[in-house]
């Protein structure tokens, strides 16, 4: 199954709207939780992620991808939000 990453726009932008559409809250941190602050960016975990895809259209910075999707530039962010993760 595909998984759905976050890249480079996000960062420090973290705009929530993906984090609203989403059905099963795999998106964090959400406003509400402790490190949102501190994050750069926006996560999606990939364990919860049932690839639905609502979060891609409702990322105004088109930020968000599927993982055989992502640009070259921003292969790397793959790895990041795994590592999130883990």
């Amino acid at each position: 199954m595909a998984v759905y990453v976050i890249c480079e726009p996000c960062i420090g932008t973290k705009d929530t709207a993906c984090v609203e559409v989403c059905p099963v809250d795999c998106i964090h941190p959400r406003k509400d939780e402790a490190d949102f602050e501190g994050a750069t960016q926006l996560y999606i975990n990939p364990d919860e992620c049932i690839d639905c895809g609502a979060c891609q259209p409702a990322c105004p910075v088109e930020a968000i991808f599927r993982d055989e999707d992502v640009p070259e530039q921003w292969q790397n962010y793959i790895e990041i939000n795994a590592k999130h993760y883990q």
